[in-house]
């Protein structure tokens, strides 16, 4: 006869996550794991479990909107902000390219997020895929957040791809680039809120440099980063 009773976990699940937060935020291998956490086979069993049944993906979605409506916002974001950010390569086996305006090696990592800083969407390229190029294959991505209407970039995202998203996907990107003149730091109006986020993502350490093999799992390292959040 089969044992209907369900199998008692040996790791408790909250202490599962802990552990995959904290490698993110220290950047340390998988296999040096300390003692407190469960070990790290258990930890990456679920780490790929959780990624392939995009497990992530729903946390995301759910604790953005969680902490949208306790600040008296609607569920889903009307206005977006879309913006990239170059990262080192790790390793000669790890993803790269050459970024030839910021003169990085590594890759890009193209980010949507709503007017709170927090994570929308997000892909990741080598390095020398230009912006618009990627931000078109991200707008895939929000084809089912019907609540965006406008998208605000910097003038890396001008020309032809304005028309084509319009015509494609129906949001109107809109182009802010800063009228000051003046010498020293201004921050651009709504367009700061994502070098924000950016300077979030650099307090993990398994965000400052690449050594991930493919573009999936270094994509699934931002969204655990953003997690960590809310």
């Amino acid at each position: 006869m089969l044992n209907l009773q369900e199998k008692k976990r040996k790791y408790d699940l909250r202490i599962v996550l802990n552990a995959i937060l904290y490698l993110v935020k220290t950047g340390c291998q998988w296999r040096m794991f300390p003692r407190e956490f469960p070990k790290w086979e258990s930890v990456y069993y679920y780490y790929r479990k959780w990624a392939s049944l995009e497990v992530f993906d729903y946390l995301l979605e759910r604790l953005c909107g969680h902490v949208r409506v306790g600040r008296n916002q609607s569920i889903e974001p009307s206005v977006a902000i879309i913006d990239n950010q170059s990262v080192k390569w790790g390793n000669n086996r790890s993803l790269n390219g050459i970024d030839g305006d910021k003169k990085v090696k590594g890759i890009k990592c193209h980010v949507i997020v709503d007017k709170n800083g927090f994570l929308i969407a997000v892909m990741v390229t080598i390095a020398n895929i230009h912006d618009s190029k990627a931000a078109y294959l991200l707008m895939r991505v929000l084809k089912d957040l019907l609540g965006i209407k406008v998208i605000l970039a910097d003038g890396g995202y001008r020309g032809e791809l304005i028309k084509n998203v319009k015509e494609k996907f129906s949001y109107v990107i809109q182009v802010v680039i800063s009228t000051c003149k003046e010498q020293g730091f201004k921050p651009i109006h709504k367009r700061w809120i994502i070098e924000r986020t950016f300077s979030w993502m650099e307090n993990d350490r398994r965000l400052c440099r690449n050594y991930k093999l493919t573009f999936e799992a270094a994509e699934e390292m931002v969204k655990i980063s953003a997690i960590n959040y809310y």
